[in-house]
């Protein structure tokens, strides 16, 4: 198998080509990925709440997100492989290269941060240093506390306005992704249109780049409250393999995510 990079993500984009990718967490899951033709997977933050049980991400450590790392990487070799840095991994920049290097050592190709302009010097000195930025924007988990719950972001003219102008200045920075998370559909249009690196959407509607999922979402495992966003392909497909080829298939062709799926 060939690897797959960010220049084949930056190429998909300019051909209008959909992609799937998925939160992964330990090996076995990251090989059936592979196998059924993920070629992006992240180790995100999520596992706070999917694998540990806790209400929200903050409790997550660096060496947490770490040892996930490994196992994912052992099982999917050639994907490219995003780690979450976690609440407060990124505070400062020095914090940032400190962190950033103990997980790209444990074998991700990318860190992924949360935040805005704040984060642009942060975003330029990591990738003057040989590690490429994931920005995410929109509905951005850690700030859970600042946002007062997990709630659609972007959605009157100042808002969107603001989060556009984010967009920008990460990429400006060195950015080489975004992930939209929980967006208005046409705000999602406007920020994957305007910027030239790839978006990825979660809640974003079927006008960016790539999609995202929390895997215990795609099978229909998730405790609790389940995000407008998500879907159970597992349900329909009968069994795992077959719900990963299902997922891909309706976001290259972009029947997934519906409208029943996105805001406005």
């Amino acid at each position: 198998m060939k690897p797959t990079t960010i220049s084949q993500l930056r190429r998909w984009k300019q051909e209008k080509t959909r992609f799937a990718t998925i939160t992964a967490y330990d090996y076995s899951f990251a090989k059936l990925f592979a196998e059924e033709g993920i070629g992006v997977m992240l180790v995100g933050d999520s596992l706070g709440m999917t694998v540990q049980g806790h209400d929200s991400t903050l409790p997550v450590t660096v060496d947490e997100i770490a040892y996930h790392t490994r196992a994912v990487r052992r099982g999917a070799p050639h994907c490219l492989l995003l780690a979450d840095l976690p609440f407060m991994a990124y505070a400062t920049p020095e914090q940032a290269f400190e962190n950033a290097a103990a997980v790209m050592r444990a074998g991700a190709n990318m860190v992924k941060i949360e935040g805005g302009r704040w984060l642009a010097e942060t975003v330029r000195m990591l990738t003057e240093r040989a590690v490429p930025v994931c920005g995410h924007l929109g509905l951005t988990p850690q700030s859970v506390n600042i946002f007062g719950g997990y709630k659609v972001q972007g959605r009157d003219e100042a808002a969107a306005q603001t989060l556009l102008d984010d967009a920008l200045a990460l990429e400006a920075a060195g950015a080489q992704l975004l992930v939209l998370e929980c967006v208005p559909v046409e705000l999602a249009k406007r920020v994957t249109e305007a910027l030239s690196i790839p978006v990825i959407g979660i809640g974003a509607g079927n006008v960016t780049d790539g999609q995202i999922l929390v895997m215990h979402d795609a099978f229909g495992i998730t405790g609790g409250h389940i995000p407008k966003f998500a879907k159970n392909f597992l349900a329909q497909a009968g069994d795992m393999r077959a719900a990963v080829r299902q997922y891909i298939a309706e976001v290259t062709s972009g029947v997934y995510p519906g409208e029943e799926h996105s805001f406005h």
